[in-house]
C-alpha cells in the first residue's frame, strides 16, 4: 500500500526483455534507502516488485496487462517518473490509501493557470468517472490529489507550487496518458449498497435496527 505522497522523481534508465518479460530500470536515491529484493515501489502509481537494485537504480518486471492499463509502455529513455516506497507501520499517511493498482488511463485534455495554481483537466471513461466525486481523492501518476470539478466525462485538479516542483504531472502535455487509480473506499461502498439499491435480497451481514436490538443496543 502507498499514500500517494511522491518521495522523489526518478528516470527510466534502461529497458529490455528479460527472462520473464519486459524489464525496466529506474534511477533513484531516496526510495533505495532500506530497500530489499522483493520490496514494492510505486512507479507513476504502479506497484512493482524490485528484482535487482544497487545504490543508484532498481529493476522491475512489467507484465503485459500492466503495460496495457498504464502509461509505463509510453515512457522514453530518461523520462521522469514519480517514485514512492510502500508504507510501513510508522509511515505518516499524508495522502490517502493507494494500492498501486491502476484502474485505467486518462487523457490530459486541458492545462492552464499559472505558477501559483496549475489546473489540469483529465478525460476518463465511465468506469472510472463513476467513482470520481468533487473534493474526493484521486491518484494521478501516483500522486494523491483532490478533485475540484467533475463533469460526466472528465474532472480537474489543481497543483500548488510545492506539488508542481516534486511530481511529474506539470511535465505532461495535452494528449498525454495519465495513470488513474480511484479511491478504493468508493468501490467498497458501491459493492455493499448495490444489492440494496437494485432491490435484491439483503446480505445476512446487513446492519438493521432489529439486529442491533438483538445484540443489546437500545
Amino acid at each position: 500500500m502507498f499514500t500517494g505522497i511522491v518521495e522523489e522523481m526518478g528516470t527510466l534508465s534502461a529497458k529490455g526483455q528479460g527472462t520473464a518479460g519486459l524489464e525496466m530500470t529506474f534511477s533513484g536515491k531516496k526510495v533505495l534507502e532500506g530497500t530489499a529484493l522483493g520490496d514494492s515501489i510505486a512507479v507513476n502509481g504502479v506497484c512493482l516488485t524490485v528484482t535487482r537494485f544497487d545504490q543508484r537504480a532498481f529493476t522491475v518486471g512489467v507484465a503485459p496487462e500492466t503495460l496495457k492499463r498504464t502509461n509505463l509502455g509510453d515512457l522514453r529513455m530518461g523520462q521522469a517518473v514519480n517514485l514512492e516506497r510502500a508504507v510501513t507501520p510508522t509511515t505518516r499517511l499524508g495522502g490517502h490509501y493507494v494500492q498501486g493498482h491502476v484502474d485505467g488511463r486518462g487523457i490530459l485534455t486541458e492545462r492552464g493557470g499559472n505558477r501559483e495554481a496549475l489546473w489540469l483537466t483529465i478525460q476518463a471513461d465511465a468506469e472510472i468517472m463513476r467513482y470520481v466525486v468533487t473534493k474526493g481523492f484521486i491518484c494521478l501518476d501516483g500522486t494523491s490529489l483532490t478533485v475540484v470539478d467533475v463533469w460526466p466525462d472528465r474532472f480537474n485538479v489543481m497543483l500548488v507550487p510545492h506539488t508542481q516542483d516534486h511530481i511529474v504531472l506539470p511535465q505532461r502535455q495535452v494528449g498525454d496518458a495519465i495513470n488513474i487509480e480511484v479511491d478504493i473506499l468508493g468501490k467498497y461502498v458501491e459493492k455493499l449498497i448495490a444489492p440494496i439499491l437494485a432491490g435484491g435480497q439483503r446480505s445476512a451481514a446487513t446492519l438493521t435496527l432489529e439486529k442491533l436490538k438483538e445484540h443489546g443496543f437500545q
